[in-house]
């Protein structure tokens, strides 16, 4: 096994138990725990782990991307719920933003019975999910390709999404909290979304609920400039009362 593979299964781990302890993973990769070190030391440089006794935890407060594969397999049973909530959500012949979110490739994946739409996305993913579709028009925002996320970046993609005006846009984050608002690890994908709002109707913020109440680097927005929340399980009351205080729909599985 090459190291690069074996630090991103380490980092598999890591983002599922939150923690991994050296020991463990050297009698699991049958490599030596000096060689554990040295890869938990690269994750720690790369800003994924903090290293600890004995092994490392899960960076929470770091603004460096997680690569998509790894975010693709975190709650996906609350993902799939979402996709299929916001599946009622879409009309024929609707222009839509795709954000590059894994909770948006679920909803590319469940609308596809849908007929003429506009998908306007910055993902890879979502470009190659719905390339067999026919009918619909979807379109590329542009911009350059960041390693590992499977999106579109940049100028070129800001440009990209200002020259449309979308019905809808369907995005995603890493935080949602009752004062910081709308959060992304980072300035790059905050900015994109940032765009996809100013440039749609309405606002759906698709959103688990491992999400709520975190806070992440980067502000997308205040939850004000959102018009509907969809999450996998009804929110507490704290959240409802800001909802409703703010005409906010918050759609969930009931």
């Amino acid at each position: 096994m090459l190291a690069a593979e074996r630090r991103s299964l380490i980092l598999e781990k890591v983002h599922e138990n939150k923690k991994v302890i050296v020991n463990e993973l050297s009698r699991e990769f049958k490599v030596s725990e000096e060689t554990i070190r040295r890869d938990l030391e690269k994750l720690a440089d790369d800003g994924h782990v903090i290293k600890s006794y004995g092994g490392a935890v899960i960076n929470e407060k770091s603004s460096i991307e997680i690569p998509f594969n790894i975010r693709w397999k975190a709650n996906p049973r609350g993902k799939q719920k979402i996709a299929e909530l916001i599946c009622r959500e879409i009309e024929d012949g609707d222009h839509i933003f795709l954000d590059a979110s894994t909770t948006a490739v679920f909803i590319a994946k469940n609308i596809k019975q849908k007929k003429h739409l506009t998908i306007i996305t910055n993902s890879i993913e979502n470009l190659l999910e719905l390339s067999d579709v026919s009918g619909w028009d979807i379109i590329s925002t542009g911009g350059f390709l960041k390693a590992g996320s499977m999106s579109l970046l940049g100028k070129k993609a800001m440009d990209g999404i200002r020259s449309y005006n979308a019905d809808k846009v369907f995005l995603s984050c890493k935080g949602l909290d009752l004062e910081k608002g709308v959060t992304d690890g980072n300035d790059e994908t905050g900015s994109i979304k940032q765009d996809m709002i100013a440039s749609a109707a309405k606002v759906y913020l698709a959103v688990d609920s491992t999400k709520f109440n975190k806070v992440a680097f980067s502000r997308i927005c205040g939850l004000a400039d959102v018009d509907v929340v969809i999450t996998d399980r009804k929110p507490d009351k704290e959240w409802m009362n800001a909802f409703a205080k703010l005409g906010i729909a918050c759609i969930y599985e009931e």
